[in-house]
């Protein structure tokens, strides 16, 4: 006589959840201080300017501005293009008379 269960359903089930890694802001997007930019294991990607890493290699903004990818060599990098924050016009105050 069999031992085994027919189906399995009882011992199965058990699966871990997805840890959702990847890009999750793609190259032209704008960005405000602090969004994560990648979610990776190792640098796959590495920081460029205005880009920090977590303790976990994530990848998040530093500055507001304009994600861009790129090579160097080997490696794969990603940046933060500043955008050009607004000098303020000096405006003349009313003199009184």
């Amino acid at each position: 006589m069999a031992h085994k269960k027919g189906q399995g359903s009882s011992r199965n089930g058990r699966d871990s959840q997805g840890q959702r890694r990847g890009i999750k802001v793609f190259a032209g997007e704008q960005v405000v201080p602090g969004n994560i930019l990648v979610r990776q294991v190792g640098t796959v990607v590495h920081a460029g300017p205005f880009v920090g890493m977590g303790r976990d290699f994530t990848l998040f903004a530093l500055r507001g501005g304009t994600v861009k990818y790129y090579h160097s060599g080997p490696r794969s990098l990603v940046s933060i293009v500043p955008t050009p924050t607004p000098t303020p016009t000096p405006t003349s105050a009313p003199t009184q008379s």
